[in-house]
């Protein structure tokens, strides 16, 4: 059956950049991207023996308190939903983009959700934090200016201060609540806002990049949102187009890009625009993290024109930087090893994602990190 994984999803494409209107955009969204409806936790997680808000669950022993249990029920696609036990709301609030809810889970630590969506949980955001920061600033020598786009929470920029080449930090991010909620609920990850080389921009993306003077990044990093709502325009191809002036000669994008299982239709069209904008290598890796939708996610990396960037082997090993340990905590899930295998893609990938079919799997080849 692994030939139909991401099949079957008669999807509209979204990302050729054509549609900037945002009237009527339910209409215009595949519903297999439509995010889930944002709802209060208190009313639609209560549990009940083996179904939970009309999902089945895990079967629960009954007890006297039993009507007391909550889960959160994360429908991020239709016909699977992911239910994390609730301890505790610790937040609940509404931003001027977003609905915003802290809550702290039995299995996964405390958990942030945005309009209904699990965006990071305490137990697993190394994975996705230590991927999207370290395989594109590990594939380049000595990158010095770094702009984030997204990662309201900190923990891209925690990750970015191991690296001690880096002179310059811009972080722009839309929604300051997500700032403040994170800096009281999440300070493992707030942390990294606390590095002097943090400048902080509270905006629009789009608007940020169009004021940056040509090539000034070495690296870029977007930790965004799925693309549907506002969020939409960061896949498509005038935001691309802006990131690649942005950058350097030699200079490095990572994006993150869904996931493999369900959502090939949008990681063909990335890989096709990207291929077309940016004139260096471009690669799709990945990697598990439990609490998103089929359990992983997936990284777009891309390289301007310029010297050339070998992304399957990191020419800046984490392991010889003298910063690693500055942010004060060990690296849990990134090494030199995961960099490289990130890119092995399964067959079934590469077979629906068209553009990858030519592309040569990785080499075996031996890391040094002594």
């Amino acid at each position: 059956m692994e030939g139909d994984a991401g099949k079957g999803l008669e999807c509209q494409k979204i990302m050729d950049g054509k549609a900037s209107n945002r009237k009527g955009l339910e209409d215009a969204i595949p519903s297999c991207c439509l995010k889930a409806k944002a709802s209060a936790p208190e009313n639609d997680v209560k549990c009940h023996s083996t179904v939970v808000s009309g999902w089945f669950s895990e079967h629960q022993s009954c007890s006297d308190k039993a009507g007391k249990l909550m889960y959160f029920n994360n429908p991020m696609w239709p016909g699977e939903a992911h239910s994390l036990k609730v301890e505790d709301i610790l937040f609940q609030g509404k931003s001027d983009f977003q609905e915003i809810l802290v809550f702290k889970s039995s299995a996964y630590g405390k958990v942030l959700v945005l309009d209904g969506i699990v965006q990071l949980s305490e137990k697993d955001e190394c994975a996705y934090q230590e991927m999207i920061a370290h395989l594109p600033l590990c594939s380049i020598e000595s990158p010095k200016s770094v702009l984030v786009v997204g990662g309201g929470d900190g923990g891209v920029l925690r990750e970015i201060s191991r690296h001690s080449s880096v002179e310059l930090i811009d972080i722009c991010e839309i929604d300051k609540m997500v700032i403040d909620v994170c800096k009281k609920f999440f300070p493992e990850l707030y942390v990294g806002f606390e590095d002097p080389r943090v400048r902080l921009h509270v905006g629009d993306a789009v608007e940020f990049l169009r004021n940056v003077p040509e090539g000034k990044y070495d690296a870029i990093i977007v930790d965004s949102s799925d693309p549907v709502g506002p969020a939409q325009e960061l896949v498509e191809r005038p935001f691309f187009e802006t990131l690649a002036r942005a950058l350097r000669p030699g200079g490095v994008l990572c994006n993150m890009a869904e996931s493999m299982w369900l959502h090939t239709h949008l990681i063909q069209d990335m890989l096709s625009i990207c291929r077309e904008t940016f004139k260096g290598a471009v690669h799709y890796a990945w990697a598990s993290v439990p609490t998103y939708p089929s359990g992983v996610i997936g990284f777009l990396l891309c390289s301007t024109e310029g010297p050339p960037v070998d992304f399957r082997h990191p020419i800046n090993p984490i392991e010889k930087l003298e910063g690693n340990l500055k942010c004060g905590r060990e690296l849990r899930f990134y090494n030199s090893e995961i960099h490289t295998a990130a890119f092995a893609l399964p067959s079934f990938v590469r077979r629906e994602v068209s553009v990858l079919r030519n592309s040569p799997s990785p080499p075996a080849r031996r890391i040094s990190v002594s």
